[in-house]
């Protein structure tokens, strides 16, 4: 449940325990009660004292019984008045009823230039072309009419369109599924990455591609969706992380004892670690460089179900756990179907899979998960916004498990669609403006590359001329020797050792502002001589065009009248033209205009 206290500074909580034989009895002072947050305190007689304004779960725990109880409180706020945005769809109506509620206006829309960055961000991972800015912004239909909604939609369709989009998404799940050297070496890599590259071109339903990679067997080179069980070697791995990507449960603690803050037992995590203890390999060959690490694999492998293989032993009972999905259901088998194809079935039809995946779309576009982080879903991490998420989950099972139907809602809501400047400053979790958040390592990269037309060349991989398109994680088994992967590493790119959306990093460091003020990879792209700079002073376009040239390129807009005059200035004060160019380039591509999603 959730209640929301205004403008009160405390509420009781009561718990009542009713028993098998029909007793009923206030257990109050003998039940645990865990805030999530720092929000407010909780005495022992249920007292929950505010401590700050917002949000908070306390989760009440009572023998095996554990329920969340979501607690709002808000300001008074006595001269506010709701703004009545008109509401696009339904994601709007869900996020917009919880801020009236919340006494928050959304900010206001965000012009078209920062929609047409923010949409090339999001779905291809690199800033607009300033042909493509041109276009956009040559159609000057007023905010919020029905001529700008239509004309953001087709964008949005156009590039959903475009190989560099099946390119950029297919990143989230190469992290997740740990596309890595060392056990799925390079041939494994680039089969497996391809898989997922087209499956996302061709716009497979995600519930089919979670059934081709549940149910995958056979060899890793002709069969890609195998490598996901050649990546997770033995069952409990193949059980937790099978859970946390797919249903986004986090099952590790219930390993040693019934989960803390769940509602999975002990019996639950045999049981359904149960379910893959018959997978086995079969090594075709392995030609590893270092003979004493078992982790690393070169060569072909057979995955297979073995028979004769027992269930994992619950150590609570001493006993062989039986196979089961989470929640008790025996799976359905026969000599022909068997517990991975029951498995893959069960997955896709799960309500828990079509939320979890729907609310990773959901980060994807709006920087924080409605459950967030967004692979534990938990009772005491509860949704901000439930209503939304179940009917986000619900809309994407009825299209089909669409990636881009899903995509085009979110993206179509006001909510997608407001500034980062206005609403409620202080708001982190209920989208009353856009979160402005760094660009990722494959974003800051292939956009430099992009702004400068400066293709990246790859050692490795020759063919690929972006970050984007590498089908390896960050090297992190050997020393790291190419100026690529020193970037790559300090932008947080993950090494994908685990089956998590929380390995990348977005963290600012040290090394990242080395990298953007002198690094070497800046340093070639700002002086290659066939880059953008190149080609306009091979033209005889005045100053100012060179300039705006520049902003177009890699913010996105035309420069201010300030801006103008100092660039000016500056490139006038230069006699070689050429050095002033890369000092206005490098400066803007050091700006956090550039670096930051907004």
């Amino acid at each position: 449940q959730q209640v929301l206290i205004e403008p009160a500074s405390e509420v009781r909580l009561k718990a009542v325990a009713t028993f098998s034989d029909g007793t009923v009895r206030d257990v109050t002072r003998l039940a645990v009660f865990d805030p999530n947050n720092l929000g407010v305190k909780v005495s022992v007689d249920g007292t929950v004292t505010r401590e700050h304004f917002g949000e908070t779960t306390v989760l009440v725990r009572f023998l095996g019984q554990q329920v969340p109880v979501r607690l709002a409180f808000a300001p008074a706020r006595t001269d506010f008045v709701w703004s009545n945005p008109p509401a696009v769809n339904f994601v709007d109506e869900h996020v917009f009823k919880k801020l009236r509620t919340l006494r928050m206006n959304p900010a206001g829309l965000c012009d078209d230039a920062t929609f047409l960055r923010r949409a090339w961000l999001d779905l291809l991972g690199i800033v607009p072309t300033p042909e493509a800015v041109r276009a956009f912004s040559a159609d000057s239909a007023p905010l919020g009419s029905a001529e700008s909604v239509a004309k953001r939609a087709k964008l949005a369709d156009s590039l959903m369109q475009r190989g560099e989009f099946a390119t950029f998404w297919a990143l989230k799940w190469a992290d997740l599924l740990k596309i890595e050297e060392r056990q799925l070496d390079s041939k494994g890599m680039e089969v497996f990455h391809g898989w997922i590259r087209e499956a996302i071109a061709a716009n497979k339903p995600l519930d089919q591609f979670a059934r081709e990679l549940v149910a995958a067997r056979g060899s890793t080179y002709k069969n890609p969706p195998a490598n996901w069980w050649r990546a997770n070697r033995d069952p409990v791995t193949r059980a937790e992380n099978t859970a946390r990507v797919f249903l986004g449960t986090q099952l590790n603690c219930a390993q040693c004892h019934n989960h803390p803050f769940e509602r999975w037992t002990q019996d639950d995590y045999y049981d359904w670690t149960s379910l893959f203890s018959r997978l086995d390999y079969k090594i075709v060959e392995n030609k590893k460089r270092d003979k004493s690490d078992r982790n690393e694999f070169k060569g072909d492998q057979i995955v297979l179900i073995k028979a004769g293989i027992p269930g994992v032993p619950n150590p609570r009972t001493g006993l062989q756990a039986r196979a089961k999905f989470l929640g008790g259901e025996t799976p359905k088998t026969t000599p022909g179907h068997d517990e991975l194809q029951s498995l893959a079935e069960w997955i896709s039809r799960s309500p828990m899979f079509a939320r979890t995946q729907a609310n990773r779309i959901w980060v994807q576009l709006m920087g924080r998960g409605i459950v967030d982080p967004v692979d534990d879903f938990r009772a005491s991490n509860p949704p901000t916004h439930p209503e939304l998420l179940d009917a986000l989950g619900k809309d994407f099972a009825a299209h089909g498990f669409d990636i881009r139907h899903c995509i085009r809602t979110i993206m179509a809501s006001r909510t997608y669609q407001l500034a980062s400047d206005g609403g409620d400053a202080d708001d982190e979790a209920n989208y009353s403006h856009a979160l402005i958040r760094r660009l990722g390592a494959e974003q800051i990269l292939d956009s430099m590359s992009t702004a400068l037309i400066a293709p990246l060349h790859f050692d490795d991989w020759p063919n690929a001329k972006r970050l984007a398109e590498i089908p390896e994680g960050r090297k992190h088994y050997h020393p790291i020797t190419s100026d690529l992967d020193r970037f790559a590493l300090a932008f947080g790119k993950p090494p994908r050792l685990i089956a998590s959306d929380c390995e990348r990093t977005n963290e600012p460091t040290v090394a990242q502002a080395f990298q953007l003020l002198s690094g070497p990879v800046i340093n070639e792209l700002l002086t290659r001589k066939e880059n953008r700079l190149g080609a306009l002073l091979a033209t005889t376009r005045p100053d100012p065009e060179l300039i705006t040239e520049l902003y177009l390129a890699a913010l996105s807009r035309e420069p201010s009248v300030a801006e103008m005059e100092r660039a000016k200035s500056h490139l006038s004060s230069d006699k070689n033209k050429r050095h002033a160019l890369e000092d206005l380039a490098w400066a803007l591509l050091n700006a956090k205009e550039f670096l930051f999603r907004h």
